[in-house]
């Protein structure tokens, strides 16, 4: 299959418009006191900078993330952006992900998978709401 400038939407070459996400208001917030403190953070992406806490080897912390635009039946997403994923030269050790969705809030989950180093130094962690057909 070829493509040509006839077969591109002119929306999407311009970075207006992708698939169902127009114009995605972004936020950032830091994250105080340790790896368990909650943050709030009123937007449907953004950018949270872990509190640099060290993360024994083996061990996970979690938050809550409160967000007046999450509804229970949304999708949240989070990707790791930077920071301590290489733990004593290996690379990917450590994790993050989503474990619960609520009205208002989620939570995530620091893992570090490393069994021998400690985790130490800021992460930043990029997420994503992606709202529910019946929530938009």
């Amino acid at each position: 299959m070829s493509i040509s400038a006839r077969n591109v939407d002119p929306t999407f070459a311009s970075g207006a418009k992708i698939g169902n996400f127009v114009n995605i208001a972004t936020a950032t917030v830091t994250q105080a006191t340790n790896r368990s403190t909650g943050v709030t953070i009123n937007s449907l992406s953004g950018t949270i900078t872990t509190n640099t806490t060290s993360l024994a080897a083996g061990a996970s912390a979690e938050f809550t993330v409160t967000n007046s635009s999450c509804a229970i039946d949304d999708v949240v997403v989070v990707t790791q952006q930077s920071g301590s994923s290489n733990v004593a030269g290996t690379a990917g050790t450590t994790l993050v992900n989503v474990v619960t969705v609520a009205a208002g809030s989620f939570i995530i989950s620091v893992s570090n998978l490393s069994t021998t180093t400690a985790e130490t130094g800021a992460i930043l962690i990029n997420f994503l709401i992606m709202k529910a057909a019946s929530t938009h």
